[in-house]
């Protein structure tokens, strides 16, 4: 009994010492972080993830990243500054406020903060007189797909909205696309690709190389896929602004390599007719 009770007050010591996790949940809302000065301070973010940082921070905030964590030290006063930290798998966004004061040099340090994603909201229950049409349909995921993709390539990173569960896929950039739109002189090559389920959408740049201006028709278009659409529904000359568009197009249980037709090669009509030379000898 006096062995535990000559330990209580070690063990309060050591509670007393030991940090707290604070633990914030991202709801798409800013998240408040405070420095500081001279203190360095981690985020726990659980992803692998790229800081984007106004360049004004360049010498006034040291940020290190590694497995998952962030590791934020401020050199000098900073006022509340927003800082972007964009999911590598899937590109979503959290923005940090973050803010550095000047504290006397015995202050503790802050605890490290672990950001959480916010549970999914479940759909309330079907109410009795409830009907199917009633109910929001879902979005079909080739649109959401290609939304998703169109952000990416088009909006500032800010606005993309985040799709849980897409992936970056793996794609061949010097696939060739000639079989793509055989009857348009345009050249096509790949963006990049993402999926999502079954489900996998491809960006292709199209580029006029004519001097006439081309419309865009998908009834043109050569494969397999189960949707296709384009950023713009027409080309203007080559060498003009407007002579480039973005085409996306969704494949379901295989990528665009499989979903393409194979290349015709020209046929030479004479390489099957017999030698005169040869007739001739034969008589």
């Amino acid at each position: 009994m006096k062995s535990l009770l000559a330990a209580l007050p070690l063990l309060c010591l050591l509670s007393l010492n030991a940090k707290a996790l604070e633990i914030v949940q991202w709801q798409r809302l800013p998240i408040a972080v405070l420095l500081q000065v001279g203190q360095e301070r981690i985020i726990f973010v659980d992803r692998n993830v790229r800081v984007g940082m106004p360049r004004s921070l360049k010498n006034q905030l040291r940020v290190q990243s590694n497995s998952g964590a962030l590791y934020l030290r401020a050199n000098g006063l900073i006022e509340p500054t927003r800082l972007q930290l964009q999911d590598v798998s899937n590109g979503e966004i959290i923005l940090l406020d973050i803010a550095a004061t000047e504290v006397p040099s015995d202050t503790p340090a802050l605890e490290p903060l672990k950001i959480v994603k916010a549970a999914p909201v479940e759909p309330d229950a079907t109410q009795p007189g409830d009907t199917q049409e009633q109910r929001p349909a879902q979005t079909p995921v080739p649109v959401v797909l290609t939304r998703y993709a169109a952000q990416n390539l088009y909006a500032p990173l800010r606005t993309v909205e985040p799709l849980y569960g897409v992936t970056q896929a793996r794609v061949d950039r010097h696939l060739s696309l000639h079989s793509l739109l055989p009857t348009l002189p345009v050249q096509a090559s790949v963006l990049g690709a993402w999926q999502l389920d079954d489900f996998q959408v491809t960006a292709v740049r199209l580029q006029n190389r004519s001097s006439s201006a081309l419309q865009l028709d998908p009834r043109l278009l050569q494969g397999d896929f189960i949707a296709a659409t384009f950023q713009h529904r027409s080309l203007d000359v080559q060498g003009t602004a407007a002579d480039s568009t973005a085409l996306y197009l969704i494949t379901r249980g295989h990528d665009l390599a499989q979903a393409l037709l194979p290349a015709m090669s020209p046929i030479d009509a004479t390489s099957n007719l017999p030698n005169p030379r040869e007739r001739a000898h034969e008589k």
